[in-house]
């Protein structure tokens, strides 16, 4: 079972890039996408052929939108995790599936960027809404694997969750360690949600030593070609689809001009299911 998450930065423009032929050659069973940015009606068809896919597109013109991309029909469907505030920005999908022997249920997330606290008042009106959405998220997170386990399901979320979240997550975490997205409150948050019986970070758990592998880099400067990023897109999942996971890559361009999104496509390679 072949499962990916892309921050595609906009699908249309992503489509433009190449996002379509990177689907059809990578034969993905499962793609979470986030920061679609695009109403229902115009999403590209051929950024969505031969899927089934839900897509929770927000209330924000040209701004967030989360979907599921899947080789079977979802089961069930649910938009937004509980919590009024931010259901209707188009920040969290989920759906049940059913999929290459597995019973998952599956989530899609585009976590709020965030700010500083100690900078200016817009930053700071940033930093407390992320900090708000991080105390909501996480017992959602509690109770949706829970429910998923009492009906026999895994669980797995998906996305950009803009938070680095250990030294090796980041090139420059020396200079970054008041950088939004590395902050401690922020990475506090990650390790809460992280055990060995609750949500596993898969990519981490096949690459335990590595600096990255990178998800996220800059458009500006030569952050790209020099490789300095941030590994912000996750696949957190439940121990038993954790230990299933075979390989994990993450498909960085192979220029800065072939760039289909800032973010890079992150793929986990489960076997399939009992």
């Amino acid at each position: 079972m072949r499962v990916a998450t892309v921050n595609v930065n906009g699908i249309r423009a992503a489509t433009r890039r190449g996002f379509a032929d990177w689907l059809a050659g990578r034969d993905c069973d499962l793609v979470a996408l986030q920061e679609v940015r695009c109403p229902a009606e115009l999403v590209p068809p051929e950024a969505v052929d031969g899927y089934h896919y839900c897509y929770h597109p927000g209330d924000r013109a040209g701004r967030n939108g989360v979907a599921l991309l899947s080789r079977t029909p979802p089961v069930a469907i649910r938009e937004g995790f509980g919590n009024a505030a931010f259901d209707a920005e188009g920040r969290y999908v989920e759906a049940d599936l059913d999929l290459c022997g597995w019973r998952l249920t599956v989530g899609s997330l585009y976590l709020p960027k965030g700010g500083r606290a100690d900078d200016t008042p817009a930053e700071l009106a940033r930093y407390r809404r992320k900090l708000r959405f991080l105390r909501s998220f996480r017992p959602y997170l509690v109770r949706a694997r829970l429910d998923a386990r009492a009906r026999g399901r895994e669980f797995l979320v998906m996305g950009d969750f803009n938070i680095a979240h250990t030294h090796l997550d980041l090139r420059n975490w020396r200079t970054n360690q008041r950088a939004v997205g590395f902050l401690p409150e922020e990475r506090d948050w990650f390790s809460s949600v992280l055990g060995p019986r609750t949500l596993v970070d898969v990519v981490r758990g096949l690459h335990p030593d590595a600096e990255g592998p990178y998800s996220w880099w800059s458009w500006m400067g030569n952050a790209f070609h020099n490789d300095v990023g941030w590994r912000i897109d996750y696949h957190l999942a439940t121990p038993a689809l954790a230990q299933a996971a075979i390989a994990a890559v993450t498909d960085r361009a192979g220029s800065y001009e072939a760039r289909m999104s800032d973010h890079a496509p992150v793929v986990v390679d489960y076997l399939d299911g009992p």
